[in-house]
């Protein structure tokens, strides 16, 4: 019998409790020759169990199947059947392609983007997330992946009462956003593309829902969310996981509005220790997985598993993204 999807090792997995990471998937002898639809199909017979892959080890790379352009991915996306979540909140510039695809962060190639949940610092963010490589980078531009229970687990060994704090207090994440897209900042998106709305009210609104406070400046928007949850209790997997932005905002929200340092605090308002949160940055990369990206790659992410982040790189590389409720 045919065979469509066979699970493969490739160098840079890490095996948890004797489960690899990420999950790799490769087409059975003779299944890439069938083409595009033939996977679509065959994603569609098995979602259960690619559902059950993903939830056992977070991640899944589909590696050599013939998915090669934007619109190819977005079928790929479609065939899961999985609803689409609309980007409103994220900090990220982003371009619609087709479909329910649009590009990743777009910040230039020399910037490192740090490790996050997606949306993590908004409260409707996507449980799942889709990447397509449809141009792989000159060099670098992986994005390592990391699992979020483990982080957890290091940092409560190391720094319990630390953790205790964060459990307790949460986190306030603040940023101020130009009226329109800065694209030579990692978090340039003016508020007119967070909100979707070129009107103030809406836009008000709409940061209300998100349970976001909004102080109008001269050239833009101050936004204050929080406090919000730094840690969350995975209740599909009955553990707790580092589901935070705090790194992220800690060492990479800066550019000429914002201050990375200012960018998140405790919940109280209190500033994080700098030593903590650089250490727990070095937790994240030893800890973190990074498989360079190869044409036709396609990485399905649980959000409430894995964190990622992307390396610099040299030009060209153009990775897609999709997200899902």
């Amino acid at each position: 019998m045919l065979q469509t999807f066979v699970e493969s090792s490739i160098p840079h997995q890490k095996l948890y409790s004797g489960a690899p990471f990420p999950l790799v998937l490769t087409p059975g002898q003779g299944a890439q020759s069938l083409g595009l639809s033939h996977l679509t199909q065959s994603i569609k017979a098995h979602k259960p169990w690619l559902q059950s892959l993903l939830h056992r080890a977070g991640a899944v790379l589909l590696r050599d199947f013939p998915v090669t352009t934007a619109s190819d991915f977005n079928d790929v996306v479609e065939a899961f059947g999985f609803a689409e979540l609309p980007y409103v909140g994220g900090a990220a510039p982003r371009t619609k392609v087709v479909g329910r695809v649009f590009t990743s962060n777009e910040s230039p190639p020399d910037q490192k983007i740090p490790f996050h949940h997606e949306m993590a610092q908004v409260p409707e963010f996507p449980s799942k997330l889709f990447f397509f490589c449809e141009v792989e980078p000159g060099t670098g531009g992986e994005t390592p992946i990391v699992l979020s229970h483990i982080v957890y687990e290091r940092m409560k060994a190391k720094y319990p009462e630390f953790v205790q704090r964060l459990e307790e207090r949460g986190l306030m994440y603040t940023r101020v956003l130009g009226e329109d897209d800065d694209p030579s900042s990692p978090i340039g998106r003016g508020w007119k593309s967070t909100f979707l709305t070129q009107d103030k009210t809406t836009a008000e609104k709409r940061a209300a829902q998100l349970g976001m406070k909004l102080e109008w400046m001269e050239d833009g928007v101050k936004t204050i969310m929080g406090p919000i949850p730094a840690v969350k209790y995975d209740e599909s997997r009955q553990r707790k996981i580092w589901f935070n932005s705090m790194v992220a905002a800690y060492t990479g929200w800066e550019d000429a509005r914002n201050d990375p340092v200012k960018a998140v605090t405790f919940g109280d308002g209190l500033p994080l220790p700098a030593d903590i949160i650089y250490d727990c940055l070095k937790i994240l990369e030893e800890e973190c997985v990074a498989v360079p990206w190869q044409k036709g790659d396609v990485l399905l992410l649980d959000n409430w598993a894995v964190l990622h982040s992307r390396r610099p790189f040299d030009p060209p590389r153009r990775v897609l993204a999709s997200l899902c409720k």
